[in-house]
This record gives structure tokens, sequence and C-alpha cells, in this order.
């Protein structure tokens, strides 16, 4: 049956039904679903697998202790938010392909469970040899490209020309979107990003403002001022988003604007933290109770 395809989801902006196999969502906006039925996972969950990661961009802000989560306790993780209602799980990190399971992960989430399965990843390690592994076990992919050319190189360490042939590769696997570190070095690519994305054959571009971390302030108000005008003059030749944790003040459009915080959206560092983003300092760690424990004690923490 049709409906069979996809994945209910109880939440203060109705019913949300999402199919993984084809990305369509679903949302019955005029259904009162009350509080007590509300599913209790967030609706996307990221987790990082591993801080490990091959290029040094100085813009990073993932955590650079080396931290690695085991096999069996994602497992376990990706089976309780399956049942209480998360409709999809992004691996990332560091670099989700330096981790020794990667692919059989993949494969456990799209066989044992209902979750879509997506990685965010450089595209540098993956090969043929992945690529065939993975076929049918990942329904979205997200390659980060910062900035396009010499500058790409500058801030990446890393042939674009390669880059652009690694993107001929992934769309062979599944449908693919671009993230785009935005800030004062990668703005004025930015158009040239877009055409490139659509030339090789992406669906999305997700607009990253660069975020302070020790060594860096961020982007800065010039950059930001840009960056929303640039927005409000989009032509839409390609599906625009923003990150959950950067969608203040920016004119994006969000469907679901009851499903705030933690509703929507968390993460999972690579020590087994629960956090409201992969930069938030606060975290709760997961332990035998599990995620939606440690997901009640974070909304406590955090005043949600």
């Amino acid at each position: 049956m049709f409906l069979d395809q996809f994945k209910a989801r109880m939440g203060p902006d109705g019913i949300h039904l999402f199919s993984r196999s084809s990305g369509l969502n679903v949302l019955f906006d005029e259904v009162s679903v009350p509080a007590t039925s509300w599913s209790s996972a967030p609706r996307q969950v990221s987790i990082a697998l591993t801080n490990a990661c091959d290029l040094r961009c100085s813009y990073c802000y993932a955590p650079k202790q080396r931290a690695r989560l085991d096999y069996d306790h994602v497992a376990k993780w990706l089976l309780e938010l399956d049942d209480a209602g998360c409709l999809g799980v992004g691996f990332g990190g560091g670099e989700p392909t330096l981790h020794p399971d990667f692919v059989q992960l993949c494969k456990f989430v799209s066989q044992s469970t209902k979750l879509a399965v997506t990685f965010t990843t450089h595209s540098h390690r993956l090969n043929e040899r992945i690529v065939t592994d993975l076929k049918g076990h990942v329904h979205f992919i997200r390659v980060s490209m910062d900035g396009v050319g010499s500058t790409y190189e500058t801030l990446r360490g890393r042939s674009f020309s390669r880059f652009r042939g690694q993107l001929g590769l992934l769309r062979t696997l599944a449908p693919f979107g671009v993230n785009f570190v935005v800030n004062e070095a990668t703005f004025p690519d930015i158009d040239d990003a877009i055409s490139i994305a659509i030339e090789c054959g992406a669906s999305e571009f997700l607009l990253l403002p660069e975020r302070a971390t020790r060594a860096r302030s961020g982007m800065d108000v010039h950059t930001r001022s840009a960056l929303c005008r640039w927005i409000g003059a989009f032509d839409r030749r390609i599906r625009l988003a923003v990150s959950e944790a950067d969608k203040e003040g920016l004119p994006i459009c969000n469907p679901l604007a009851r499903e705030k915080g933690l509703r929507s959206y968390a993460h999972i560092d690579a020590s087994g933290a629960l956090k409201r983003s992969s930069f938030d300092e606060i975290g709760v760690l997961i332990d035998a109770l599990g995620v939606c424990a440690a997901l009640q004690h974070l909304q406590r923490r955090v005043g949600e």
C-alpha cells in the first residue's frame, strides 16, 4: 500500500508523514494532536561517530580530542529513537567514513529501523567499493563544499577538480546536497557554488553560517547582512536550507514552526553526550536508561 512507505510522527504542528525512500513529507496541520500523544524523540538526530578527520579546516568547531562511539551503543540508541518517533539519523564527525563500522551502521539503520539514513562527508575518502557497499542503505548525503576553486583549496587543502569528480561518484549512491559554510572568505563564491551544485546534480544547498571557535570569531555582521539580502533575492533554482541551530534571523521557510528546539533536533557527540547541537557545551551523557531519558534530563537543564 502507498501509506506503507510512510512513517508517522505526531507533534504540535499536526501529523507528519515522511517517506525515507522518496524524501516526501506530508503534514496534516489541520489535525490537533494532544501533547500526551506527541512523539518523544527529536524529529532528526545527528550522531558524531568519531572526532577523527583527515582535514584541518581552520573554522571547524568539531571537538579535537580523540573519541569514537561503539557500534553496539549506537545500534541500541537507533532502535530506541526509531520507536520513539524520530524520522532520520545523520552520521557525521569528524569524518564518519573514518569510523571502522560506518558501512555496517548504515546497513543496520536501513535494515532494522524505519529511520532515514544520511551522512555528512568531505567526500575525498569515498571510492567505488564503499559506494557499492552502501547502495540501498543511504537515503541522502550531505557533502561539504566551502568555496570554489582556489578558495576551496586554500581552506580545505584538497584539489577542487577532484572534489567535483567525487560529486559524480556520490550521485550514483543517493540524492545529495551541498553544505556550504558561509564566512567572509566563502560568501563571494556562493553564486558559483550554487551553479556548480546544480550542474553536478545536487538537490539541496544547506547554508551554515560560520560558528565562533576559540581560534575564530565566526561569521561577521557584514557577511550576515549580505547573506540575508542574498537569501531574499534568491531565485530558487535549488532547494535552499539552513541548519536548525542557525535559522534565527534568516528568511527561510519553516513549515514546522511549533516543533522547536529539542523536539526538532538533537546531537549525540563522539563521547556519547546528547546536546542541542554539535557546538553546544551543555550535554548529558547517555547511560543505561537510554536516549529518551537523557533527552528529558537535557530538556530540564536547558529549560525546554
